[in-house]
């Protein structure tokens, strides 16, 4: 069996560092916001060219602790409306809802899995304040026409980069700098995970990161001191320590994981599959490889016959949802069909090149 994404080889490589890492941390005896937590929020900053990053518990409360430090701020307010792509996970539409916005669905596009750019104009109202740009699957959002956008129109840009670590636009600039500010998850199974929850926010607003530092920690300016109704959502210590000791290696498992997908790209060959658009360059780092199929039951029962490890990002759109009930009037075809089509095939910088053979293989005799 081809599992579709190993994580225990994935961390076995730093298996050492990591018991090291626990033993430093169980000797230092500080286990919340402590030094590691600093020190990974400066190089994650100097790795995205961020002046500030700000850990937190998961990729949803870096994206609601962003919204709500704007409302802090008052950039924001109840009620103001956020445009968000309609394929996006749920997390994304939850943050935005319980930081008592509201998510305005856009459709996408199907074959970049990002913002449909006329329907992103359109859905513009006297009460948009932001654009949630998610950079879906590992494939940067198209920045530069949104960023144009937001501007004609004194909006925010908050990027959801929860899936996009490392993933840089043509001069050079890296997810997590190509808007106002951007959320990060580093949930175990991203490009850069930790071995549990975690997240990180990245901006070059120092006011900003200022009242999230606050607000992650029971709205607290100094201890048993709070200046608002914060929350609780801190990057754990020793996840920081583990996060250190994988990113100076993020770099080089992005790049294995186009060099996957180049493969894949240049011989997979049946029409009954469409592969995802890439354009060869370093704007997608391939958090998933994500294909479409028109019978994808028949499909997939096809990769478990042949020891192939799938999964399916997502089977039911946001506005589909039970969580999501008031959104159900709502149609979005291009979206719907997205979600009834997606198979997501292995990919990771661990998959070996027998693998890749096999898998190549087996897709082309579908």
């Amino acid at each position: 069996m081809i599992p579709f994404l190993d994580l225990n080889k994935i961390n076995k490589r730093f298996e050492t560092e990591f018991k090291n890492k626990f033993t430093d941390f169980l000797d230092v005896g500080y286990y919340v916001l402590g030094s590691n937590v600093t020190d990974f929020e400066e190089e994650f900053a100097a790795y995205c060219g961020t002046n500030c990053c700000v850990g937190v518990g998961n990729g949803l409360d870096a994206l609601r602790l962003i919204l709500e430090g704007y409302k802090v701020l008052g950039n924001l307010s109840d009620n103001d409306e956020v445009l968000v792509a309609s394929n996006t996970y749920i997390a994304t539409v939850i943050a935005i809802k319980q930081a008592g916005l509201t998510p305005v669905l856009v459709a996408s596009e199907d074959d970049t899995f990002n913002f449909n750019l006329n329907e992103l104009s359109k859905s513009i109202t006297s009460k948009t304040r932001v654009i949630m740009p998610v950079h879906l699957y590992g494939q940067l959002s198209p920045m530069d026409a949104i960023n144009e956008i937001a501007a004609k129109n004194n909006l925010l840009v908050i990027e959801d980069a929860a899936q996009a670590h490392g993933a840089k636009n043509t001069k050079g600039q890296v997810a997590g700098n190509l808007g106002d500010a951007a959320g990060f998850s580093f949930y175990p199974t991203k490009n850069l995970g930790a071995l549990g929850d975690a997240g990180a926010i990245t901006t070059n607003n120092e006011k900003l990161a200022t009242v999230i530092r606050k607000l992650r920690n029971y709205g607290s300016s100094s201890k048993y001191v709070n200046e608002y109704l914060g929350f609780n959502s801190r990057l754990d210590d020793l996840q920081a320590a583990f996060l250190r000791i994988k990113l100076p290696f993020l770099d080089a498992d992005n790049n294995r994981r186009r060099e996957i997908a180049k493969k894949y790209l240049s011989t997979i060959n049946n029409p009954k599959i469409k592969l995802p658009t890439y354009n060869l360059d370093t704007s997608h780092v391939f958090h998933l490889f994500v294909i479409q199929v028109s019978n994808r039951e028949e499909f997939t029962n096809y990769l478990s016959q042949n020891q192939i490890g799938f999964l399916i990002h997502y089977p039911i759109p946001p506005h589909q949802q039970e969580a999501l009930a008031d959104y159900s009037k709502y149609s979005f075809p291009v979206t719907e069909k997205i979600h009834q089509q997606v198979v997501s095939i292995p990919i990771s910088p661990v998959l070996n090149n027998d693998h890749i053979k096999k898998i190549i293989e087996v897709l082309n005799s579908y």
